[in-house]
């Protein structure tokens, strides 16, 4: 009697104790920016077709909850690069990137959870390579860089798209040229650049030159007609009126008529 009565106990016991084992695996909580892909033992294994949002969820034990995070994330990469001269290039290069949370398991059965690596990086390496091969040194030092990220973004994009994971940016963080040929291209943005001033330096002379020489002409062509029009009859009727205007004022003065050396009355007189 014993016996039987043990056996029931044992069952019990070991049924709980297997229901406790099995919690973790049942009991799943799906944290906040984060997104699960359920894999199914006995019912074709992955579920492509839905995903898990966040908050609690309980599955069957012989079953497998891989969680992802959905959010958008940064990565970065630095590497040799070759420009379109052979030079070698150390290129520090950052990237924004997140998994298409309607195509989470898709992604889970063809890449898994390490899809940065196989997929994300490679690409970006990629495209920088392909991207930079096409420009000098000098472009690459200098003025090119937003072209050259932009194109190493539209190069990456498509490619990483269609593995299932959406490409937010991309930015060249660094481009590090041997110290000799940095030396170099300073030099000759420099001579250029004093080059640009000298250039601007004698357009503006020139200009100020055309703009006197325009001045002059102006006062002599004005000059040309007033003395044009300044006679010596009108010369005379002027003094006459300014000789009138002194003779009417109070300062003490002898006006004698007459004509001078130059054909005006002669004022004498004492302030």
């Amino acid at each position: 009697m014993e016996n039987k009565k043990i056996l029931p106990l044992a069952i019990v016991v070991g049924m709980i104790a297997l229901s406790i084992s099995f919690l973790p695996t049942m009991f799943i909580t799906i944290k906040s920016g984060c997104a699960g892909v359920l894999y199914q033992k006995f019912k074709g294994g992955t579920l492509t077709k839905r995903q898990f949002e966040e908050g609690f969820h309980i599955i069957a034990p012989w079953n497998k909850m891989y969680i992802y995070d959905v959010r958008t994330r940064e990565g970065s990469k630095t590497m040799d690069v070759l420009s379109n001269s052979g030079l070698s290039i150390k290129l520090n290069i950052s990237f924004r990137y997140a998994p298409k949370k309607d195509e989470l398991g898709i992604l889970h059965k063809k890449l898994g959870k390490n899809y940065v690596e196989k997929i994300v990086v490679p690409e970006i390496s990629s495209s920088a390579r392909k991207v930079i091969g096409k420009y000098t040194p000098e472009q690459l030092y200098s003025s090119k860089r937003d072209l050259i990220q932009e194109e190493i973004f539209s190069e990456a994009k498509n490619n990483i798209l269609k593995n299932h994971i959406n490409l937010d940016t991309v930015l060249i963080r660094s481009i590090t040229l041997p110290e000799t040929i940095k030396i170099a291209i300073e030099k000759k943005l420099k001579q250029e650049q004093e080059s640009k001033e000298y250039e601007f330096k004698l357009i503006k002379e020139s200009k100020e030159a055309e703009r006197k020489r325009i001045e002059a002409k102006g006062i002599k062509d004005f000059q040309d007609i007033v003395s044009k029009g300044i006679s010596d009859k009108l010369l005379k009727w002027k003094g006459i009126e300014a000789t009138l205007e002194l003779a009417q004022s109070n300062n003490t003065k002898v006006v004698i008529v007459g004509q001078g050396k130059e054909g005006l009355p002669i004022i004498l007189g004492n302030n």
